[in-house]
């Protein structure tokens, strides 16, 4: 039985946030999907990761990528890639699969099912872009199953954060000190600290865990006067600096940059929010930079649940608290304004006075007061090539390809600008 990893049609409601990833690479509590299905399963259980077909080229140095005729197996066990992967989940997967023709299916999705491989082929023999689960539960047996937590809308990733990083916090190793702590820095109840080889913490800096943990990885670097507290996950090489104030459910990715103050939000991997300001309950994608004084609202002022625009539409979410949804190689200026709930597509540049609107095109240029312009691919593609290389990452052609591929899908639409 060949495992693979799947994306379904409900990925495009991710819209900018999965734009240059597949759903499964998207974070919330302390790791992505695709780790906690890492984590769980154990390194001794192979799986393959179906994606849509523009991402394959740079993805495949990251994990196996499945093709349909790889000689191996016909017989596939499909999991779903928006399950949020648990003890319960990896069970199933090792011990308890369903039967073949068998799709295990809470409400209208699909979690697991068994298929011939045949199932999943496009009409030239290839992998499908997307699993229509629909079409594969009206053909099989369908077994109702419930209590299975999945990403469905766009800001599931911030609204499941809290939970998600509270139940990670069990899976840490907490209580090891192996890096370079100031006889200055404050460390309360070390006990639910981590702090690991190559990591350093600078004098004044305070790592409080007398609710929650602080859980620095190996390399990272907090700065002077720095205070994280109540479940802070700090990837490697991640930079905290002078004065930042990270408290109450905080992940921030490899080699990213934080400061000021950060609340329930997620900083992907070499994202840069250095500087003051205020982010919360917010998700910040890979490659993003936000200008000095920049500010997130999370709250109403009346304090009502948050609405989103999607295509041109109000949308409900249900949530009292969201901020910033913010797609790779976006930058704004200093002393920007986000308003409650905005999404800022991908490769956007969001300069001026005021509040820009809340959805803001992918590969566009403007701001408030002047409106948005289609944002040169050319241009785009030479800030981010200049963005990596100072973070001694090359851009490489099946980087390029898909960064264009992405601009001219965007660019395409008939968007509102």
């Amino acid at each position: 039985m060949q495992i693979v990893i799947f994306e379904d049609e409900v990925v495009y409601q991710f819209g900018p946030l999965v734009h240059f990833k597949p759903v499964y690479c998207l974070s919330t509590g302390c790791r992505t999907l695709l780790e906690k299905f890492r984590f769980h399963l154990g390194p001794d259980v192979a799986f393959s990761c179906h994606l849509r077909s523009y991402l394959r080229p740079v993805f495949h140095d990251y994990f196996s990528v499945f093709q349909p005729d790889n000689g191996r197996s016909r017989d596939l066990l499909l999991v779903n890639g928006r399950l949020i992967c648990t003890e319960r989940v990896a069970s199933i997967i090792r011990y308890g699969p369903p039967a073949p023709g068998q799709c295990l299916v809470q409400g209208d999705d699909l979690i697991v099912a068994r298929m011939d491989a045949g199932e999943i082929v496009g009409p030239e023999g290839g992998g499908l872009e997307v699993i229509d689960t629909q079409a594969l539960m009206a053909e099989a047996e369908n077994v109702v199953v419930d209590g299975f937590k999945l990403l469905c809308n766009i800001w599931d990733p911030v609204a499941y954060h809290p939970e998600e990083i509270e139940r990670e916090a069990g899976t840490l190793e907490l209580g090891r000190i192996m890096g370079e702590v100031s006889s200055h820095a404050v460390l309360e109840n070390p006990e639910n600290i981590y702090i690991g080889q190559g990591a350093r913490v600078k004098p004044g800096a305070v790592l409080d865990a007398e609710s929650g943990f602080v859980y620095v990885s190996p390399g990272a670097l907090i700065e002077p006067q720095a205070v994280l507290a109540e479940n802070v996950f700090l990837g490697g090489s991640a930079v905290v600096k002078t004065g930042a104030n990270l408290h109450c459910n905080v992940s921030v990715g490899r080699a990213a940059k934080t400061g000021g103050e950060i609340e329930d939000s997620i900083v992907e991997r070499y994202a840069n929010k250095q500087h003051d300001g205020f982010l919360g309950h917010s998700y910040i994608s890979s490659w993003c930079n936000l200008g000095a004084g920049s500010n997130t609202s999370d709250l109403r002022n009346n304090y009502g649940k948050v609405k989103i625009v999607l295509d041109e539409r109000e949308v409900e979410t249900g949530e009292q608290f969201l901020g910033l949804l913010m797609g790779e190689h976006t930058k704004c200026a200093i002393n920007s304004m986000f308003n409650t709930g905005t999404i800022a597509g991908a490769s956007a540049n969001i300069f001026g006075r005021g509040f820009p609107p809340k959805n803001i095109p992918s590969f566009s240029w403007g701001g408030p007061g002047q409106g948005f312009q289609h944002y040169d691919v050319d241009k785009a593609l030479e800030t981010a090539r200049v963005v990596m290389a100072r973070r001694n990452i090359a851009m490489n052609t099946a980087y390029e390809k898909m960064f264009r591929y992405v601009a001219a899908m965007e660019q395409g639409r008939k968007v509102q600008l």
